[in-house]
């Protein structure tokens, strides 16, 4: 764990073969990350620039694309895993995470089944399938934390997703307990996602000016908050989409500002090598009524929070979608 006195964790935000067996076992030993994720535009980007994938490509005969994704991707998850094991049993974090394709984000039921099938095909304890916070998602979080499979919701914008991500690990817990009496919780994990919001709504911020880089931040202030209210021993906070991406901001900004108590950060490479060059500061979340107030302010510019969730979900959706489709045009 980056800071034990905080239990604040930094995840690297990034897999691939050649980096997991380097760089970041010797973050893992130096005790900088204890954890990794991964997404669609990931993978995609690490099996179009790595060679280190053709051999098993040209190896593995003709299969259909998804099934040659599926291959590399658990291949890479289960390598990560298992640089991983030892924080997993030493309870410090130790997971990694995979996504289902997000072609099924509107599919309860080919969503769990596939998120069953990755969690068997790994086969490692301290795997986390990864599932977009929509309707249909809810309910199948909560069906594979029943089965106690630990489970990452992504894309979560705002705070009624996230209460609903609340629900379904909580009821999902519920059920394991009955099944499973006196054994390890499965984990949940909230991926708020914060740049994005800055990246939408900095011009009209800096128009009326207003603090520009401060929307995504507030926000996954505000969603942490609810997460921590809701005391549940086996979920945490996950703050993701912490890159920045151009503009005057340091490299490592949003990690920095959201390093709060019990909470996960997963970042780029890059902005984890910013990070460490100097020493950070653990940070109290705004409070509640500050947070309001300033929520207060943006509503009184004319932006609805409420269409930008919406706005940034679809978008988020479609960028995972377009990233894994891209995957799979390559490996036709």
């Amino acid at each position: 764990m980056y800071d034990k006195d905080v239990k604040f964790s930094l995840w690297c935000d990034f897999i691939e073969r050649e980096f997991i067996d380097g760089e970041f076992l010797r973050l893992l030993a130096n005790g900088v990350i204890n954890g990794a994720t991964s997404n669609p535009a990931i993978f995609k980007a690490a099996f179009s620039t790595s060679k280190a994938y053709k051999d098993v490509i040209l190896t593995s005969g003709k299969r259909h694309p998804k099934d040659m994704y599926e291959i590399l991707a658990t291949q890479d998850i289960k390598m990560a895993a298992c640089r991983l094991l030892k924080n997993f049993a030493d309870d410090d974090d130790g997971f990694v995470s995979i996504e289902v394709d997000p072609n099924l984000s509107g599919d309860t039921t080919g969503t769990i089944e596939e998120g069953v099938r990755l969690y068997s095909l790994i086969s490692m304890p301290n795997v986390m399938i990864k599932i977009p916070a929509t309707k249909e998602g809810f309910e199948a979080m909560s069906a594979l934390i029943a089965r106690g499979i630990s489970v990452n919701a992504t894309l979560v914008f705002s705070p009624e997703q996230a209460k609903s991500c609340l629900d379904a690990f909580e009821a999902g817990t519920k059920i394991y307990e009955k099944r499973f009496i006196g054994t390890t919780l499965p984990k949940g994990l909230i991926s708020v996602f914060v740049s994005r919001f800055d990246r939408l709504l900095d011009e009209k911020m800096a128009q009326n000016s207003l603090p520009t880089a401060q929307i995504g931040i507030m926000n996954a202030a505000n969603i942490y908050r609810i997460i921590e209210d809701r005391a549940l021993n086996n979920v945490r906070t996950l703050f993701a989409s912490t890159g920045v991406k151009g503009g005057t901001l340091r490299a490592d900004h949003y990690v920095r500002e959201l390093m709060y108590k019990n909470c996960i950060n997963t970042t780029p490479i890059d902005t984890i090598r910013e990070f460490i060059k100097e020493k950070a500061t653990p940070k109290e979340a705004p409070g509640k009524e500050n947070i309001a107030s300033f929520f207060e302010v943006v509503k009184n510019t004319g932006i609805d929070m409420n269409a930008v969730y919406k706005e940034l979900l679809n978008d988020g959706l479609k960028q995972f979608v377009a990233a894994f489709d891209d995957i799979m045009k390559t490996l036709q």
